[in-house]
């Protein structure tokens, strides 16, 4: 995955709780393999209703989806994270997250970022008292800034410093391939192996 970086972009207030991974991206586009190319499904039920926000030309192109709490929550599917990722979001900010949505989006480079819920509100109100407003989401600091709001987050080390330097499950394993691979030369070699 990519590193996360300190990056600004337009904030899109979804001001509703429990929004469960069926409606992130509905079970009918499930069916293919790739990782890839699942943006244009977010939010497909809602998408036709003309009014719904992410509609609204000024949240175009937003890259921060300011929440209510229990985002992600039901299904364990991990492409829900894959649809706001390949949409362009870069974070998602709400008071509470699914575990297992949570869990997928640090995999793949998407933040999430668990504020208390005073703070979302007010977020929230600010991106819908002046549609287009950017949003500041710095890791490094673990702080989110937007107009003259700014809040500290809280991320465990592990997950920060995956994001920051971009290391997936895999990434983190090919870190230990030298010891890995002493390992193999000291096996006995009358235990079985795997055929390359």
């Amino acid at each position: 995955m990519k590193k996360f970086e300190t990056f600004s972009g337009v904030a899109a207030p979804l001001d509703k709780a429990d929004v469960d991974t069926d409606q992130i991206i509905p079970k009918q586009f499930l069916r293919r393999i790739e990782r890839s190319g699942f943006g244009p499904f977010l939010f497909f039920d809602w998408r036709k209703d003309p009014g719904f926000v992410l509609n609204q030309p000024a949240y175009a192109g937003s890259r921060v989806l300011i929440t209510g709490p229990n985002f992600g929550c039901g299904s364990s599917r991990e492409h829900a994270a894959w649809s706001l990722e390949d949409a362009g979001y870069r974070a998602v900010i709400a008071p509470s997250f699914g575990d297992i949505f949570r869990n997928n989006s640090l995999k793949i480079g998407l933040l999430p970022v668990h504020l208390p819920a005073e703070q979302v509100r007010a977020l929230l109100d600010l991106a819908q008292e002046q549609p287009g407003v950017e949003a500041t989401v710095d890791l490094e600091a673990q702080r989110v800034t937007m107009g003259d709001l700014s809040y500290r987050f809280q991320i465990d080390a592990h997950s920060r410093h995956c994001l920051l330097e971009g290391l997936d499950e895999i990434a983190q394993t090919l870190r230990l391939e030298p010891e890995i691979a002493a390992y193999e030369e000291r096996r006995p070699a009358w235990l079985p192996t795997i055929p390359a």
